[in-house]
């Protein structure tokens, strides 16, 4: 066994057995943001033997107050933040076979992104992508660890299906907008980060190496600012649970078509065709050279006309900074990239 986790198997709670039964499993990261990266940075370092990393989006600066992953430079170079991490964590962490995907999670690949994977961490920060995470996973049988964190609160929830009450239980419907602050409006804090992300943590490693019985059992609820600390039960699988109980799962059954999201705290929105190509950065390049900036990468695009930029992926969904209304940004990719 590696030296390095001499002092983790020393941990009465893990041991020798335990730490093996880690570097066997596989954990998929949904979003590698400021929760996502701290989570992938803590197993890996704790000796999970394979992270996939999955992410949409690039490093800016506005990141690198609470996202511990990621460099000025990455920033600067603007690189993908799976990529990023990815690279980082080979640097302390050799031996972990790191997948990093750059993609946003949806309906068509959700089932494949979790195949094989004996944990999902949620680093989202939408309940769309959430309730997505919960579906697949209740359909699949797989455990999957929700948090959210805004302002100096965090909230997680280790959800085991068809044993514990699965998101769908304990939010039957997404919060009505407006109705609760987002990091646009509340801004967000490195300090409850650091602590959503290890309860995270913590619970995915109970959960790999078989120490279901100290699981916390709860809806953990955390104000760092206020000094507040509650755990609340959420109960069994609810009998009317259109997921646990139904087994009917919407999101992942939903219409197909093209998707658009403001992002939080961006002044940006994301524009997803409802079908993925993979694009000749090079020709998309030469067209577009007489109306505005370009420059790319091997990993995305960058265009810059007027006062919006648009950030391509090879997957052509595409962030369009510059603005926050849907229907310009969707106006500026039909107008540039297409259909």
């Amino acid at each position: 066994m590696d030296e390095r986790y001499s002092r983790q198997i020393l941990f009465r709670g893990i041991g020798e057995e335990g730490q093996a039964r880690l570097l066997r499993s596989r954990v998929l990261i949904v979003g590698c943001g400021a929760l996502g990266s701290a989570q992938a940075e803590s197993l890996a370092r704790a000796g999970v033997g394979n992270l996939r990393i999955v992410d949409r989006d690039f490093v800016e600066a506005s990141n690198l107050q609470r996202q511990t992953m990621f460099t000025e430079r990455d920033a600067l170079e603007r690189m993908p933040k799976a990529i990023a991490a990815a690279n980082h964590i080979r640097e302390f962490a050799a031996g972990i076979a790191v997948e990093p995907e750059i993609t946003d999670v949806n309906k068509s690949n959700i089932e494949r992104l979790l195949k094989s994977c004996d944990v999902v961490l949620d680093g989202t920060d939408n309940f769309a992508t959430r309730y997505l995470i919960n579906d697949a996973c209740v359909k699949h049988e797989i455990d999957w660890i929700y948090g959210a964190a805004v302002g100096s609160y965090g909230v997680t929830m280790t959800i085991r299906p068809h044993q514990t009450a699965c998101l769908r239980c304990v939010f039957e419907e997404a919060p009505p907008a407006a109705s609760a602050p987002t990091c646009d409006t509340a801004g967000v804090i490195m300090s409850i980060i650091s602590i959503v992300a290890a309860v995270q943590v913590a619970e995915a490693l109970k959960l790999l190496t078989g120490q279901n019985e100290s699981l916390h059992r709860s809806l953990m609820q955390f104000d760092v600012w206020r000094n507040e600390w509650r755990k609340i039960n959420p109960g069994p699988p609810a009998p009317g649970c259109i997921t646990c109980s139904l087994g009917r799962f919407e999101t992942l059954e939903a219409a197909a078509g093209d998707f658009s999201a403001v992002l939080c705290g961006r002044n940006a929105v994301q524009i997803s065709p409802a079908q993925t190509t993979r694009l000749d950065f090079a020709q998309l390049a030469a067209r577009l050279k007489a109306t505005g900036e370009v420059k790319f990468n091997d990993y995305l695009l960058r265009f810059r006309t007027g006062e919006y930029e648009m950030t391509v992926f090879q997957d052509a969904r595409s962030i369009i900074s510059g603005t926050s209304e849907v229907k310009i940004a969707r106006s500026l990719y039909a107008k540039y990239i297409g259909n």
